[in-house]
């Protein structure tokens, strides 16, 4: 087996694993604005666990898609353009997720703040929800000829694999969000948040589990089992520790489970990066998807110096905001007025003839 090209897969299943982790619990954070948080304090309180962090953690996903692009062009090539249709529904969500965090506080009146409530929620929904299928179907398979183009209209990628995936990053983000807030925040909020991590996990793992399992017996080898197993036996550490109040152990045995779900899924798909439904013989792998030996080892090379930099950073700004949230913390809403507005409103009152000096 080709070394670069082995090296270069195992880097994406490390960024996936890394954006799943993080931005796992980023998008559940955004999805319980509706179903968890009870008032705009609640809200704010979410928002402001995630404010300093989540645009970071999107870089990840960046990053897996930038490193698919370069090191395995037909790889990024026949996911994206087969994907085409679900994949911009995942990049309109993510904008329309990130403007809602900007714009959310600009107005004080319910209405604007419930608008835009809805632009997280849904918004981290659907991103999460075509990561998962997306993800799903370049490890179960899609419809691919014998050039890697995608047979079948511009719903041919829709299957029970896409909505396996779907569903279990969904869910997955949902209790991971609920552990990270059990860890992050103090008060009511915190309370409530694990007293529902550990109502929901024992069911909102299954999706995702399911997945896994799905994948081993198609594909799946003697160590991606037992890899399995200690998933599904983090998941019970995390009930138990949350149960017991050890929140930070929760958080990272729940994390522990979606790196495990992901290093079986990758390692059981392992040498092929999308398996094609058509014939087998039709699947892309590492050695005919790569891209040359040249451009992987310079890659190599880039990421050898560029990737700790960017870790040590993101690393630094979780200690940095390390702190517990609460509702003690929010400050009443207000208004916002835009700096030009303010300019024109004071022009006005220093012309008013009201105005002593004026």
């Amino acid at each position: 087996m080709e070394l670069l090209p082995t090296i270069w897969f195992v880097a994406i299943a490390v960024l996936w694993t890394g954006y799943l982790f993080l931005e796992g619990f980023d998008l559940g954070v955004g999805m319980l604005m509706k179903l968890f948080a009870r008032n705009n304090t609640d809200r704010r309180v979410l928002l402001n666990t995630i404010g300093p962090v989540w645009d970071g953690n999107e870089v990840w996903l960046l990053t897996a898609a930038g490193a698919t692009f370069a090191a395995f062009p037909l790889w990024y090539a026949s996911l994206f353009s087969a994907l085409y249709l679900p994949l911009l529904c995942v990049l309109v969500a993510l904008i329309f997720r990130a403007v809602a965090f900007e714009y959310r506080g600009k107005v004080d009146t319910e209405r604007w703040r419930t608008t835009w409530d809805w632009a997280i929620a849904v918004g981290s929904f659907l991103a999460a929800f075509g990561i998962g299928a997306a993800l799903a179907l370049t490890t179960t398979g899609l419809p691919l000829d014998a050039n890697g183009d995608r047979s079948g209209g511009p719903f041919a990628w829709f299957s029970g694999y896409a909505l396996l995936g779907g569903f279990g990053v969904v869910a997955f983000a949902v209790v991971h969000a609920l552990a990270f807030l059990a860890l992050k925040t103090d008060g009511e909020v915190r309370l409530r948040a694990r007293r529902w991590f550990v109502r929901l996990v024992p069911v909102a793992v299954l999706p995702m589990l399911a997945w896994m399992v799905a994948v081993q017996f198609l594909s799946g080898k003697a160590w991606t089992w037992v890899i399995v197993v200690a998933g599904v036996a983090s998941v019970v550490l995390a009930w138990q520790w949350a149960r017991n109040g050890s929140e930070g152990r929760a958080f990272a045995a729940i994390g522990a489970f979606v790196v495990c779900a992901t290093a079986s899924i990758f390692g059981a798909a392992f040498p092929v990066v999308i398996p094609s439904t058509m014939d087998p013989a039709f699947s892309l792998t590492i050695s005919n998807a790569s891209s040359s030996d040249y451009t992987l080892g310079l890659m190599s090379i880039v990421a050898a110096v560029g990737l700790p930099l960017v870790i040590a950073y993101q690393a630094w700004t979780y200690w940095v905001f390390r702190r517990r949230v609460s509702s003690a913390h929010i400050p009443e809403a207000h208004g916002f007025l835009p700096a030009i507005a303010a300019k024109v409103l004071v022009a006005k009152e220093n012309t008013s003839p009201s105005n002593p000096g004026a």
